[in-house]
């Protein structure tokens, strides 16, 4: 990955407070019916947030790929069940996923490896 997993969040949270505050409160309305989307309900958010993947990975959005991936793992999400997620997206999408395929792996490994990192200190 170009940037880190931390780098990347510090960007998204700074540029999402500065949209938020912008003035315009249409973003915010947005951003919330979006939130809202991805809490537990009758699905888990957990499933909802390997459906939000596998939709960015067919749109070949990788700040979306990557903020899914985070979510998902942060909820539970498994390597395997990430997989499958990025398999479903594979057939879906076609050949011309593949590239965001290769991101996506980068990705989770990337964030799994934070994730060991930060739980053993």
């Amino acid at each position: 990955m170009k940037k880190t997993v931390s780098s990347t969040r510090k960007y998204r949270l700074e540029m999402n407070d500065k949209i938020l505050n912008s003035g315009f409160r249409d973003y915010n309305k947005f951003f919330a019916l979006d939130n809202k989307a991805y809490v537990d309900g009758a699905l888990p958010a957990k499933i909802k947030e390997l459906m939000g993947l596998s939709a960015s990975m067919v749109l070949r959005c990788n700040d979306c790929i990557f903020y899914h991936i985070d979510r998902a793992i942060t909820e539970g999400a498994t390597r395997e069940e990430l997989q499958e997620a990025f398999n479903i997206s594979l057939i879906v999408g076609g050949s011309i996923v593949i590239p965001h395929l290769r991101y996506a792996f980068e990705v989770m490994d990337e964030v799994f490896n934070e994730t060991a990192h930060s739980e053993n200190e």
